[in-house]
Protein backbone atom coordinates (compact mmCIF):
# COMPACT_ATOMS: atom_id res chain seq x y z
CA UNK A 1 0.00 0.00 0.00
CA UNK A 2 2.89 2.27 0.60
CA UNK A 3 3.74 2.22 -3.30
CA UNK A 4 0.45 3.74 -4.35
CA UNK A 5 1.09 7.10 -2.26
CA UNK A 6 4.85 6.85 -3.74
CA UNK A 7 3.48 6.90 -7.24
CA UNK A 8 0.82 9.86 -7.05
CA UNK A 9 3.58 11.80 -5.49
CA UNK A 10 6.07 11.27 -8.52
CA UNK A 11 3.29 11.96 -10.69
CA UNK A 12 2.58 15.08 -9.63
CA UNK A 13 6.24 15.84 -9.26
CA UNK A 14 6.79 14.86 -13.04
CA UNK A 15 3.61 16.89 -13.98
CA UNK A 16 4.54 20.21 -12.00
CA UNK A 17 7.99 19.52 -14.06
CA UNK A 18 6.37 19.71 -17.62
CA UNK A 19 4.24 22.46 -16.34
CA UNK A 20 7.16 24.42 -15.29
CA UNK A 21 9.02 23.83 -18.54
CA UNK A 22 6.15 24.63 -20.41
CA UNK A 23 5.58 27.74 -18.79
CA UNK A 24 8.98 28.79 -18.74
CA UNK A 25 9.61 28.36 -22.49
CA UNK A 26 6.14 30.42 -23.30
CA UNK A 27 7.77 33.57 -20.86
CA UNK A 28 11.16 33.24 -22.84
CA UNK A 29 8.87 33.63 -26.23
CA UNK A 30 7.07 36.38 -24.94
CA UNK A 31 9.84 38.41 -23.90
CA UNK A 32 11.92 37.52 -27.46
CA UNK A 33 9.71 38.04 -29.71
CA UNK A 34 9.73 41.95 -29.84
CA UNK A 35 13.46 41.31 -30.19
CA UNK A 36 13.18 38.99 -32.97
CA UNK A 37 11.07 41.32 -35.44
CA UNK A 38 14.77 42.86 -36.23
CA UNK A 39 16.16 40.05 -37.93
CA UNK A 40 14.27 39.92 -40.91
CA UNK A 41 13.64 42.74 -42.92
CA UNK A 42 10.13 41.57 -43.45
CA UNK A 43 9.19 40.85 -40.14
CA UNK A 44 10.26 44.46 -39.39
CA UNK A 45 8.42 45.59 -41.85
CA UNK A 46 5.18 43.63 -41.12
CA UNK A 47 5.35 44.25 -37.38
CA UNK A 48 5.99 48.32 -38.24
CA UNK A 49 3.25 48.72 -39.98
CA UNK A 50 0.31 46.52 -37.96
CA UNK A 51 1.65 49.35 -35.01
CA UNK A 52 1.74 52.69 -36.88
CA UNK A 53 -1.10 51.14 -39.45
CA UNK A 54 0.12 53.83 -42.15
CA UNK A 55 -2.25 54.97 -45.41
CA UNK A 56 -0.89 54.66 -49.15
CA UNK A 57 0.95 57.66 -49.29
CA UNK A 58 2.92 57.25 -45.89
CA UNK A 59 3.63 53.73 -47.21
CA UNK A 60 5.63 54.96 -49.61
CA UNK A 61 7.15 57.41 -47.74
CA UNK A 62 7.93 54.64 -44.89
CA UNK A 63 9.26 52.04 -47.30
CA UNK A 64 12.23 54.47 -48.90
CA UNK A 65 13.19 55.30 -45.20
CA UNK A 66 12.99 51.45 -44.32
CA UNK A 67 15.13 50.39 -47.29
CA UNK A 68 17.38 53.16 -46.25
CA UNK A 69 18.10 52.15 -42.75
CA UNK A 70 17.95 48.35 -43.52
CA UNK A 71 20.86 48.96 -45.94
CA UNK A 72 22.85 51.32 -43.13
CA UNK A 73 22.26 48.20 -40.62
CA UNK A 74 23.08 45.14 -42.82
CA UNK A 75 26.53 47.05 -43.26
CA UNK A 76 27.22 48.15 -39.24
CA UNK A 77 26.02 44.33 -38.65
CA UNK A 78 28.71 43.03 -41.01
CA UNK A 79 31.37 44.94 -40.17
CA UNK A 80 30.38 44.31 -36.42
CA UNK A 81 31.13 40.50 -37.00
CA UNK A 82 34.15 41.04 -38.62
CA UNK A 83 35.61 42.84 -35.78
CA UNK A 84 34.04 40.42 -33.45
CA UNK A 85 35.80 38.00 -34.88
CA UNK A 86 38.90 39.80 -35.52
CA UNK A 87 39.30 40.88 -32.13
CA UNK A 88 38.63 37.58 -30.71
CA UNK A 89 41.64 36.33 -32.63
CA UNK A 90 43.78 38.57 -31.28
CA UNK A 91 42.40 37.71 -27.62
CA UNK A 92 43.06 34.01 -28.42
CA UNK A 93 46.50 34.49 -29.74
CA UNK A 94 47.73 36.75 -27.07
CA UNK A 95 46.12 34.24 -24.55
CA UNK A 96 47.68 31.21 -25.95
CA UNK A 97 50.70 32.60 -25.17
CA UNK A 98 50.13 32.31 -21.55
CA UNK A 99 48.75 29.02 -21.77
CA UNK A 100 50.35 25.57 -20.94
CA UNK A 101 49.41 22.65 -23.99
CA UNK A 102 47.09 20.73 -22.22
CA UNK A 103 44.90 23.82 -21.66
CA UNK A 104 45.27 25.04 -24.83
CA UNK A 105 43.64 21.62 -25.68
CA UNK A 106 41.06 22.29 -23.05
CA UNK A 107 40.31 25.65 -25.45
CA UNK A 108 39.92 24.39 -28.41
CA UNK A 109 38.06 21.13 -27.17
CA UNK A 110 35.30 23.60 -25.86
CA UNK A 111 35.22 25.85 -28.93
CA UNK A 112 34.53 22.68 -31.06
CA UNK A 113 31.80 21.97 -28.38
CA UNK A 114 30.48 25.50 -29.35
CA UNK A 115 30.55 24.84 -33.08
CA UNK A 116 28.47 21.85 -32.62
CA UNK A 117 26.16 22.83 -30.57
CA UNK A 118 25.64 26.61 -33.03
CA UNK A 119 25.72 23.81 -35.94
CA UNK A 120 23.05 21.52 -33.98
CA UNK A 121 21.07 24.56 -33.39
CA UNK A 122 21.18 26.07 -37.13
CA UNK A 123 19.54 22.74 -38.04
CA UNK A 124 17.14 22.63 -35.28
CA UNK A 125 15.65 26.02 -36.61
CA UNK A 126 16.23 24.83 -39.84
CA UNK A 127 12.92 22.32 -39.59
CA UNK A 128 11.24 24.66 -37.26
CA UNK A 129 7.76 25.02 -38.13
CA UNK A 130 7.24 28.42 -36.91
CA UNK A 131 9.70 29.47 -39.04
CA UNK A 132 10.25 32.36 -37.08
CA UNK A 133 13.46 33.45 -38.83
CA UNK A 134 12.61 33.39 -42.00
CA UNK A 135 14.99 32.59 -45.02
CA UNK A 136 17.74 34.21 -43.96
CA UNK A 137 19.89 33.76 -46.45
CA UNK A 138 18.88 36.40 -48.83
CA UNK A 139 20.89 39.91 -48.60
CA UNK A 140 24.76 37.82 -48.04
CA UNK A 141 25.29 38.58 -51.59
CA UNK A 142 28.78 39.33 -51.80
CA UNK A 143 29.43 39.12 -48.13
CA UNK A 144 31.90 37.11 -46.17
CA UNK A 145 31.25 35.58 -42.89
CA UNK A 146 29.69 33.31 -40.75
CA UNK A 147 26.25 31.53 -41.61
CA UNK A 148 24.96 32.75 -38.12
CA UNK A 149 25.47 36.10 -39.70
CA UNK A 150 21.84 37.85 -39.41
CA UNK A 151 20.87 40.26 -41.96
CA UNK A 152 18.30 43.24 -42.39
CA UNK A 153 17.97 43.80 -46.09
Amino acid sequence: MKAKPFIVVIITLIIGFVLGMLTSAQIRYHKLKPVKVFFSEEKFRDGFYSTIQPGEQQKAKIDLILDKYAKINSELQGSFRKELDASMKDFRKELDLNLTKEQIARLKEMDERRHEMIRQNRKNHENDSSNYRDDRSHGREGRQGHDSDRVIR
